[in-house]
């Protein structure tokens, strides 16, 4: 029997076009997918979580190809992924995504190097979790530090995850603190 029963998906775009400036010549894309699960684990303690880890990779490598669909693979930039637990599950019932969720993205993006941000809480339905972003490439490009929030108004049910992905198009609209640029990106260890 399979861990994973999705219970409703949701894709959520984004379309910056400034931020109080000039209106930029390609416009920022962010995009989340999210999917609603039963948690196969909600009310009780699971010593192996392993098998549940193992099985999301195919549910990380449905949220990643829809991103790429929406955006395409070429232009995507900054990456990150969430988890909202129910509250009658546990933290850790969240962070088997890091592994999942990650590998996806990676897998279909073709290997970048950078770390995969996240975020993660255990919450009652309805809640909104602010998501970090940043380079595909490196942690430290300071123009695409950036964020988006996810959440769906009927989610997670307490016996439910969230699971999300999100991707984006590039750095923020008018980014203008220095710091490392991408085109400056050397080391390919991604850090620098």
């Amino acid at each position: 029997m399979s861990l994973i029963e999705i219970r409703k998906r949701s894709l959520a775009i984004e379309t910056i076009y400034h931020e109080g400036g000039p209106p930029a010549e390609t416009p920022l894309k962010l995009a989340a997918a999210c999917a609603v699960i039963r948690n196969p684990y909600a009310g009780r303690y699971e010593p192996d979580l392993m098998p549940f880890m193992a099985e999301l990779r195919s549910l990380g490598t449905l949220l990643a190809t829809e991103l790429i669909e929406t955006l395409g693979r070429d232009k995507v930039e900054v990456y990150s992924k969430a988890a909202i637990v129910g509250v009658n599950g546990e933290l850790e019932h969240g962070a088997v995504w890091h592994e999942a969720g990650g590998w996806a993205m990676r897998e279909v993006l073709g290997e970048p190097k950078a770390i995969v941000p996240s975020s993660k809480a255990v919450a009652a339905t309805g809640y909104r979790i602010m998501v970090p972003l940043h380079y595909i490439h490196a942690a430290y490009v300071r123009s695409h530090y950036n964020s988006m929030e996810i959440g769906i108004q009927d989610a997670p049910r307490p016996n439910e995850i969230l699971f999300a992905l999100v991707m984006g198009t590039g750095g923020r609209v008018h980014a203008r603190l220095g710091g490392l640029t991408k085109d400056k990106v050397s080391v390919h260890d991604g850090q620098r």
